[in-house]
C-alpha cells in the first residue's frame, strides 16, 4: 500500500472518530442558541476527554492534509442536520414528552376521558326513557259565581280565598219580591182549584136534572099513551052516534096537549145531558188554570231559590266582588270559584309524541313547593295548540315557515295533592315512555 493511501485511509478513520464529538458539539452550540445556559460540567469534561484521546490517535495517524476551510462546511452540515433533528423532537414530542414526565397525571385523564365518555352513554340511554316539557302548568275549570235574579245584594257569607264545601251559602239577594211571587202563585193555585171543585160539583147536580127529566119524559109517554086510547074511543063513539062531537074533541085536543108535553120533557131531557159537557168543559178549564198556576208557582219558588247563591263545588273563592248593597244582575260576575279538583296541561312538541301513550306514569315536580306528585298521562288532544287559538295559522297562503308545534296532553295526579295547587302555577312533568 502506498503512502497516499494509507493517507487517506487514516484520515478517514479519524473522521469517523472526530464525527461523534462534531455532532455533540453541534448539540450543544444548538443548545446555546435556542436556552442560552451553560453547559452542564460533565458534557465539558467529556469534551476534554475526547479531545485529548483525539490527539492520542491524530499522533499515531498520518495528518489530514485538509485545510481548516474544507473540513469546516463538513462539520456544518452535521451540525445543522443535528439541529433540525433537536427541534423536530421538541415540537412533535411534546406531548409524548409530557406523558413520560407525568405518567400519574397522564392515566388520571385518561380515566376521567373515559369515564366522561361511559356516563354520557349511561346518561344518553337513561334520558331517553324519559319526555319532559317546561311548558306546562295547573290547570282546572273555575266557576264563575253570577246570580240568575236582578236585586240588591243584601249579604256576602264569604271572603277572599276561603275554602268552601259544595252547598254552602256564598252570598243572597233581596228575596221579597220573589217572596210575593211565590205566595201570589201559591193563591192562583187555590183559585183554580176552587173552578174545579165547583165545575165537579155542578156536574153532579145536572145529573140530577138528568134523572128528573128523563122522569118526567116517561110520565110524558105513559100520558099520551092514555091520551091516544081515550080519543080513539070518543072518536069511534061519535062513529055511531053513541058520543057526542064535543066530548070527542076534547079527547082530541087532550091528546094533541100530551103530545106537546112529550116533546117538551125529550126536549129538557136533551138540554140537562148537553149542560154535562158544558160543564166538564169549565172542569177542564179549571184545570189548565191550576197547571198554570202551578207552572208560576214553580217559577217562582226557582227565582225566590236563586236568591241564595250556593257553592256548586269544593273549592276556593278568588276574585271576590260583590258587597252587600251593591245591585246585581243576571250574568253579573260576583266571585270566582276555583275547585280544589285540578291537572297539569302539558305542551309537548310533537316530536316528543311518538312513544307517549294514554296512562304511562307521569312524576310531576310543582315549582312551588319544590316537590315531585305521581300522575299519568290521561288524554292527548286531537290537534295543535294553535289549531284551536283565536287566530289559526293559514299555511296555505304566504312564504311558510315550518315550526315545531307542541299538543297539549292532560295529565291528572294520581291522588289529590296534599297542598294547594291553583291555575296556572308552573310544573314540570316527566312522562316514562320507555319501561
Amino acid at each position: 500500500m502506498s503512502r497516499t493511501d494509507t493517507t487517506i485511509a487514516g484520515d478517514r478513520v479519524a473522521d469517523r472518530e472526530r464525527a461523534p464529538v462534531d455532532i455533540r458539539r453541534a448539540s450543544q452550540l444548538a443548545g446555546q442558541e435556542s436556552e442560552p445556559r451553560p453547559a452542564p460540567p460533565r458534557d465539558q469534561d467529556e469534551a476534554k476527554v475526547t479531545k485529548s484521546d483525539a490527539e492520542a490517535r491524530s499522533d499515531r495517524t498520518p495528518v489530514d492534509r485538509k485545510s481548516p476551510a474544507e473540513k469546516e462546511p463538513e462539520q456544518s452540515d452535521d451540525a445543522a442536520d443535528k439541529g433540525s433533528d433537536d427541534k423536530g423532537e421538541k415540537s412533535g414530542g411534546g406531548l409524548r414528552g409530557l406523558i413520560r414526565k407525568h405518567p400519574v397525571g397522564a392515566i388520571v385523564v385518561l380515566v376521567l376521558i373515559i369515564a366522561a365518555i361511559a356516563g354520557g352513554i349511561l346518561w344518553w340511554l337513561h334520558a331517553r326513557n324519559y319526555e319532559s316539557s317546561d311548558d306546562a302548568f295547573i290547570d282546572s275549570r273555575p266557576v264563575l259565581i253570577s246570580p240568575q235574579v236582578n236585586g240588591a245584594i243584601t249579604s256576602v257569607k264569604v271572603t277572599d280565598n276561603q275554602v268552601v264545601k259544595a252547598g254552602d251559602l256564598l252570598a243572597t239577594i233581596d228575596q221579597r219580591d220573589y217572596k210575593a211571587a211565590v205566595d201570589q202563585a201559591a193563591a192562583q193555585i187555590r183559585q183554580a182549584q176552587a173552578s174545579i171543585d165547583d165545575a165537579k160539583a155542578q156536574i153532579t147536580a145536572q145529573q140530577s136534572q138528568i134523572e128528573q127529566a128523563n122522569k118526567q119524559v116517561v110520565e110524558a109517554q105513559a100520558a099520551l099513551n092514555f091520551s091516544r086510547d081515550e080519543n080513539q074511543r070518543y072518536q069511534d063513539l061519535v062513529k055511531t052516534g053513541s058520543g057526542t062531537v064535543q066530548r070527542a074533541q076534547q079527547a082530541q085536543s087532550d091528546f094533541t096537549s100530551k103530545q106537546a108535553a112529550l116533546a117538551a120533557a125529550d126536549a129538557a131531557l136533551t138540554s140537562a145531558k148537553r149542560q154535562i159537557d158544558v160543564l166538564n168543559a169549565k172542569v177542564e178549564q179549571a184545570r189548565a188554570q191550576l197547571q198554570q198556576a202551578q207552572a208560576q208557582k214553580e217559577q217562582a219558588d226557582a227565582n225566590f231559590a236563586r236568591t241564595e247563591l250556593r257553592a256548586p263545588t269544593d273549592g276556593r273563592i278568588a276574585k271576590l266582588t260583590g258587597a252587600v248593597g251593591a245591585l246585581a244582575s243576571p250574568g253579573q260576575a260576583l266571585m270566582v270559584l276555583v275547585p280544589l279538583d285540578v291537572w297539569v296541561t302539558a305542551n309537548f312538541k310533537e316530536t316528543q309524541l311518538e312513544l307517549m301513550r294514554v296512562g304511562q306514569p307521569v312524576r310531576i315536580h310543582v315549582d312551588a313547593y319544590d316537590r315531585d306528585f305521581p300522575g299519568h298521562v290521561n288524554s292527548i288532544q286531537a290537534g295543535s295548540g294553535t289549531a284551536f287559538s283565536l287566530l289559526p295559522a293559514e299555511n296555505a297562503t304566504g312564504n311558510y315557515v315550518k315550526v315545531v308545534q307542541r299538543v297539549p296532553v292532560k295529565i291528572t295526579f294520581d291522588q289529590r295533592p296534599d297542598v294547594w295547587l291553583g291555575p296556572g302555577m308552573s310544573v314540570v312533568p316527566r312522562v316514562t315512555v320507555r319501561q
